[in-house]
């Protein structure tokens, strides 16, 4: 089987990749479960320094790596990749390492000693989505890798040379080709590993169909599985808000990388006080955009990464708009609307009866709704089978505070949105999945604990 990545560019074939056959498959887990013992015996100090120096090696790429990811899902290339973002996390998730994985001592006396220790899982599987292909990836390589398990990574069909980049990167400063290997897999072979308990731990981002694969793969193995599945993100702007930085923020959440964030805004829902205001400022912000081809230093706005995607927010849109919604940005704005080239749209008269505010779109369309009052937007942000974010907007934290702990989400912003914080465990709830990421819970979830009861003669 040939994994191909179509450039959301020119339609063109950019890449292709043979997968591996079971058998292939198979030689690989073996190696790098070979690997790891030694790998995990290492100082915890030299596993740190050694992901630190392939992240930096990564850095040394980039630019190289931007226009690939331009070529690969799309991402204007004026936005300068993902390094800012991966290193960052990378960064912050070496340095909480040895306290984070630091044995938890209850007795150390003539008597006794007893003492939990966190040890890694073995070897752990990566499979990474396309739309942030290095962020994403690097959230559960690096604290993986720096706990001690192996790693094999298997990146989206979308971005194939992430993956590869990032082994080149990692091999060239001395982390062994065995405990980091980036794998082709098709889908029949991933889950016949993941049945037969090839990996320690597994984790997942990407659709909720996908997800529920890994699951059933999973079922009866007792792997642990880590899963991020989308989101419908809500923001609420309440009447006390700072206007101009809500509708900035709001918007660039619901369009920078064309709308194709983990986290993005998928629907915000305005006091009533405000609603007219937020929303002519919102559509001068649109109107400003420029959409176009990705390599172009003024484009603002790229073409999503498959025409296929395009074509799903087309035809939510569409039928928003036909049960009576108002669309706000012309389409004559936008001449460049083909194929996997997508307008961006403001939809207001919007209600939650239309998929357009309920289903996931993963593109640059955001539904806009007034609300009275507190109670209003906290019924809506919760009429949703997902939960990934929320974002508040207001004067008051002990009101934000008191919203966010009635929010079904994983986590809660206030005057900010769209960014993962590594010091926070990145997780959801409902359809978007379980587990959690990077902070100290990222590192409980990548080993597990072990207790040492030792009486002493």
């Amino acid at each position: 089987m040939t994994v191909t990545c179509i450039s959301p560019i020119d339609g063109s074939v950019y890449a292709t990749r043979e997968t591996l056959t079971r058998a292939d498959a198979d030689a690989v887990v073996a190696r790098a479960k070979a690997a790891q013992t030694d790998w995990a015996a290492r100082p915890l100090s030299e596993r740190i320094a050694l992901v630190q120096a392939g992240v930096a090696a990564v850095g040394a790429m980039n630019d190289d790596i931007v226009p690939e990811i331009a070529w690969q899902m799309g991402r204007p290339v004026r936005y300068g990749g993902e390094f800012g973002g991966f290193n960052e996390r990378a960064s912050y998730m070496a340095d909480i390492a040895e306290q984070a994985l630091a044995p938890i001592v209850v007795e150390d006396s003539d008597a006794f000693r007893r003492v939990i220790k966190r040890v890694p899982h073995g070897l752990v599987l990566v499979v990474a989505p396309w739309n942030y292909p290095y962020m994403t990836a690097i959230n559960t390589v690096a604290p993986a890798l720096i706990a001690g398990n192996s790693v094999m990574l298997k990146h989206a069909s979308q971005t194939p040379l992430v993956g590869e980049r990032m082994a080149a990167a990692f091999h060239s400063v001395g982390i062994p080709k065995d405990v980091f290997q980036n794998v082709f897999l098709d889908h029949a072979t991933t889950s016949a590993l993941i049945a037969e308990r090839a990996f320690g731990f597994v984790n997942f981002t990407g659709s909720v169909a996908g997800g529920k694969a890994m699951e059933a793969a999973a079922s009866g193995t007792f792997t642990g599985v880590g899963l991020e599945l989308g989101g419908k993100d809500p923001g609420y702007v309440m009447e006390d808000a700072n206007l101009d930085a809500a509708v900035d923020t709001l918007i660039d959440g619901a369009m920078f990388n064309s709308g194709q964030c983990c986290c993005g805004i998928e629907r915000i829902y305005v006091h009533e006080s405000l609603f007219e205001a937020f929303v002519e400022k919102a559509v001068a912000i649109v109107n400003g955009y420029t959409l176009g081809n990705p390599l172009n230093p003024e484009t603002t706005l790229g073409p999503m990464a498959h025409v296929r995607f395009a074509d799903e927010v087309r035809a939510q849109t569409a039928e928003a708009i036909a049960d009576g919604a108002k669309a706000h940005i012309a389409e004559a704005d936008f001449p460049e609307d083909t194929g996997a080239y997508l307008m961006p749209q403001i939809l207001t008269n919007v209600t939650h009866d239309m998929r357009v505010m309920r289903e996931e779109s993963f593109g640059p369309v955001v539904g806009i709704m007034a609300v009275k009052d507190d109670a209003e937007a906290i019924k809506l942000m919760n009429d949703s089978t997902f939960g990934l974010t929320a974002s508040l907007w207001t004067q008051d934290a002990a009101r934000a505070e008191a919203i966010a702990d009635q929010i079904e989400t994983g986590t809660v912003f206030m005057n900010r949105a769209d960014y993962l914080d590594p010091g926070l465990c990145w997780t959801g709830c409902k359809d978007t999945g379980r587990g959690g990421g990077l902070s100290v819970i990222g590192y409980h979830n990548l080993t597990r604990p072990k207790s040492y009861h030792l009486k002493k003669a």
